[in-house]
């Protein structure tokens, strides 16, 4: 009874999830956040519980896994499911990605060749540059994703929990992505496909929503006319980070969170 009524009276939003939900770079750094998490206060979560009059907490970080969503401590940052307590009225969650190095093989491959052949930072290099190595770990991440979707739904029973898969980052098959080789460009596109089909059956398996960014943002990729996302690039602090979603992609992905919201 005190958990419904304390969720009647906050309409409380949860947010969960890695750097692609944080917004790294994004000015401005959401209010009180640790640096290290990167969190933006224009990310799709704030954008959306403005939209949406959600009291959010936001306990997104660059770098999470799922086993940081899970149980394990990240920077002194508790496991993210503490945060919930049963009175969300919403929870979003956009993980996975460093689980199966997605992000990570594109900032490896956008690197300088030599760094490769350097002898503590090149086998971690070559590593997530290699096919067999990342589809040991989407092999990996469907049971992972299941069990973070149904921890949530264990912890926030009354909520509408939604997996909020990632923008797309590359263009086409076909389509140039310089300075990414056609082999790496390929290989991200596998990783990114494979991630969004285990993300939808995760939601599906565990009772909870899936939002598909991917498929949304299949036109406003990083070398698009209207990009979504931001490609290779300097690691510069006041800029949105290299691979990651821009300020245009956080609005449209609270957009799309906001309309789904609303539907009865």
């Amino acid at each position: 009874m005190n958990a419904e009524k304390s969720r009647n009276q906050t309409r409380r939003y949860v947010a969960l999830g890695s750097s692609m939900a944080a917004g790294p770079g994004i000015k401005p750094r959401a209010a009180d956040s640790p640096m290290a998490a990167g969190r933006s206060g224009r990310n799709y979560p704030h954008l959306a519980a403005e939209q949406l009059g959600l009291d959010l907490t936001d306990v997104t970080y660059s770098g999470a896994t799922t086993a940081n969503v899970l149980r394990e401590r990240q920077n002194g940052a508790p496991p993210q499911i503490d945060a919930l307590d049963g009175s969300e009225e919403l929870v979003t969650v956009t993980i996975g990605g460093n689980d199966v190095g997605y992000v990570p093989l594109l900032f490896a491959a956008s690197l300088p060749t030599m760094l490769r052949s350097m002898p503590i930072l090149g086998p971690r290099l070559r590593e997530l540059l290699d096919p067999l190595a990342r589809d040991t770990a989407l092999n990996q991440v469907g049971a992972s994703l299941r069990e973070v979707g149904s921890a949530v739904r264990e912890r926030s029973p009354h909520a509408r929990i939604m997996f909020v898969d990632y923008l797309t980052l590359l263009p086409p098959r076909g389509t140039p992505a310089p300075p990414l080789a056609d082999d790496v460009a390929d290989l991200g596109r596998h990783v990114a496909q494979r991630l969004a089909d285990e993300t939808a059956a995760a939601a599906q398996a565990t009772g909870c929503e899936i939002l598909h960014a991917a498929d949304a943002s299949r036109d406003h990729h990083a070398w698009s006319a209207d990009p979504w996302t931001v490609g290779a690039g300097s690691l510069l602090p006041w800029r949105p980070k290299p691979w990651h979603p821009n300020a245009a992609g956080m609005r449209a992905v609270a957009e799309l969170l906001v309309a789904s919201v609303r539907q009865p």
